[in-house]
């Protein structure tokens, strides 16, 4: 059976899912280049595995008619190699799949990717003489020397821009653009799913598209080999069938994060643990500040970790204000090696907690909702504008509607407001419904309920009195 990552890799920039403007910066980068030699011979392709990085480079020589020289920095690190590779393709001509020999001279063009580029650890040590130290020697001058020279076009492709651009990397900078990529919507991957369900012949449940679409956190390449897991020898998918494949949770790789940190004083254990989690520190460090105070119980323990903290939130706040990601790695060993030294005693197994920056995120999204949709109502209704909508709400509806069961009751009818909304305008907190909003609501069915038989009954006097007569 082929890899359907592979049977179904974009053929052209419009086929990969989201990122369109990260795209679009490609596109006009390529445009450059087949002009001449652009200002920034080289881009840097930065984000989360599995985010359609590299289906981005290959799209973009697929387009523009280059072949193209790959090289995955993972298996050949050191200069040597790269040079042998990268920096002797990126100096002369080549030829193309057909054999015809392409001049630089009259425009032809070639595409040098380096995939994994950030995977170069440059050693300073020159004191051992080990081969896992030797295997990473001048790596990044090498890249550095390959990008200043080139007559190609070079993409770097890396999940961890400031691993790349430290140290000897720090030239990278100024000779690169640098391309950041974000995950794609569940909606926009749910669809790719659905295609490829459409051409293998695969009947398929909605629901199992949108669950994978939806566990696989926006890494569009687990969302396919979830699917081909699921579909090897079926032709027909239920809900039930997701028991086949594992859920991949992201969230739970935070918690073994967590434990690493507060568990184990080996810092560079921890460092290479949380280069391999690749979370982003201003997401971490809400983790561990949520976690800390149900982990650490001495006072003391507690006060030098919370110092810690401190001291990496400087750190953060500084590397994105002045753009000086050279202090980022700092930050990331102050919150978590800082943090786990912190301890002078050992603690049972604690459960830890979503950040509480989570949860009132989520309420204030309900409640924006709600409050647009309320708004829509009343401007329809009323004929004005969100901004006089609001003064009404606050000095005129909100005041009357709860102090007035029967004008709430004529309101909820002509707004057609559901329960969510009038709870809304009866109670004060969204998403609890407390005692106040459920006893006015009751109130205001029993009053339509009343209401309906008042009228019935004043017609049905109405009637007697003019046969009376």
């Amino acid at each position: 059976m082929d890899d359907w990552t592979e049977k179904y890799r974009p053929k052209n920039l419009d086929e990969v899912i989201g990122n369109d403007q990260a795209k679009k910066i490609l596109r006009q980068w390529a445009k450059d280049w087949n002009k001449g030699i652009p200002k920034k011979r080289a881009v840097i392709l930065d984000g989360k595995p599995g985010i359609g990085k590299t289906s981005c480079a290959l799209a973009l020589a697929n387009e523009s008619g280059w072949p193209t020289i790959e090289l995955n920095t993972s298996d050949a690190r050191n200069a040597t190699k790269i040079k042998a590779i990268a920096t002797l393709g990126s100096l002369y001509d080549t030829f193309d799949d057909q054999g015809n020999f392409i001049s630089s001279i009259g425009g032809g063009r070639k595409l040098i990717i380096l995939d994994e580029a950030d995977n170069l650890y440059e050693r300073i040590d020159n004191n051992d003489n080990s081969s896992s130290d030797m295997s990473d020697k001048g790596g990044k001058k090498a890249i550095v020397e390959t990008v200043k020279n080139t007559k190609h076009p070079i993409i770097l492709i890396v999940n961890d821009y400031y691993n790349l651009t430290k140290g000897s990397g720090e030239n990278l900078k100024k000779l690169s653009n640098h391309i950041r990529f974000h995950t794609p919507y569940s909606s926009k991957i749910t669809i790719l799913l659905r295609k490829i369900c459409l051409n293998e012949e695969i009947k398929v449940d909605e629901k199992v598209l949108s669950i994978i679409a939806e566990r696989c956190k926006g890494d569009v390449r687990s969302a396919v080999r979830d699917l081909q897991s699921l579909s090897f020898g079926r032709k027909n998918l239920d809900v039930e069938s997701l028991n086949a494949v594992g859920y991949r949770d992201r969230e739970i790789d935070i918690f073994a994060a967590l434990k690493e940190i507060f568990k184990s004083n080996d810092v560079s254990s921890i460092r290479k643990y949380m280069f391999q989690l690749n979370e982003d520190p201003k997401r971490m460090i809400n983790w561990i500040s949520e976690n800390i105070a149900y982990e650490y119980r001495d006072t003391d323990d507690l006060a030098r970790g919370y110092e810690a903290l401190s001291l990496a939130d400087i750190f953060l706040g500084r590397t994105y204000r002045r753009q000086q990601f050279s202090l980022w790695s700092y930050a990331c060993d102050i919150m978590n090696g800082g943090v786990s030294v912190s301890k002078s005693h050992n603690y049972p197994n604690e459960r830890y907690h979503f950040p509480s920056w989570m949860r009132q995120s989520k309420k204030n999204k309900n409640r924006s909702g709600l409050k647009k949709s309320i708004f829509n109502k009343i401007g329809k209704h009323c004929h004005c504008s969100n901004q006089k909508v609001g003064i009404l709400i606050s000095d005129y509806i909100i005041p009357m509607m709860r102090n007035d069961v029967c004008f709430a009751n004529k309101m909820i009818s002509a707004l057609k407001l559901n329960e969510d909304e009038t709870e809304y305008i009866l109670g004060r907190k969204i998403g609890n419904r407390t005692e106040k909003s459920k006893k006015l609501t009751e109130k205001v069915k029993k009053s339509e309920e009343k209401t309906d038989q008042i009228i019935k009954q004043k017609n049905l006097e109405k009637q007697q009195r003019l046969f009376a007569l």
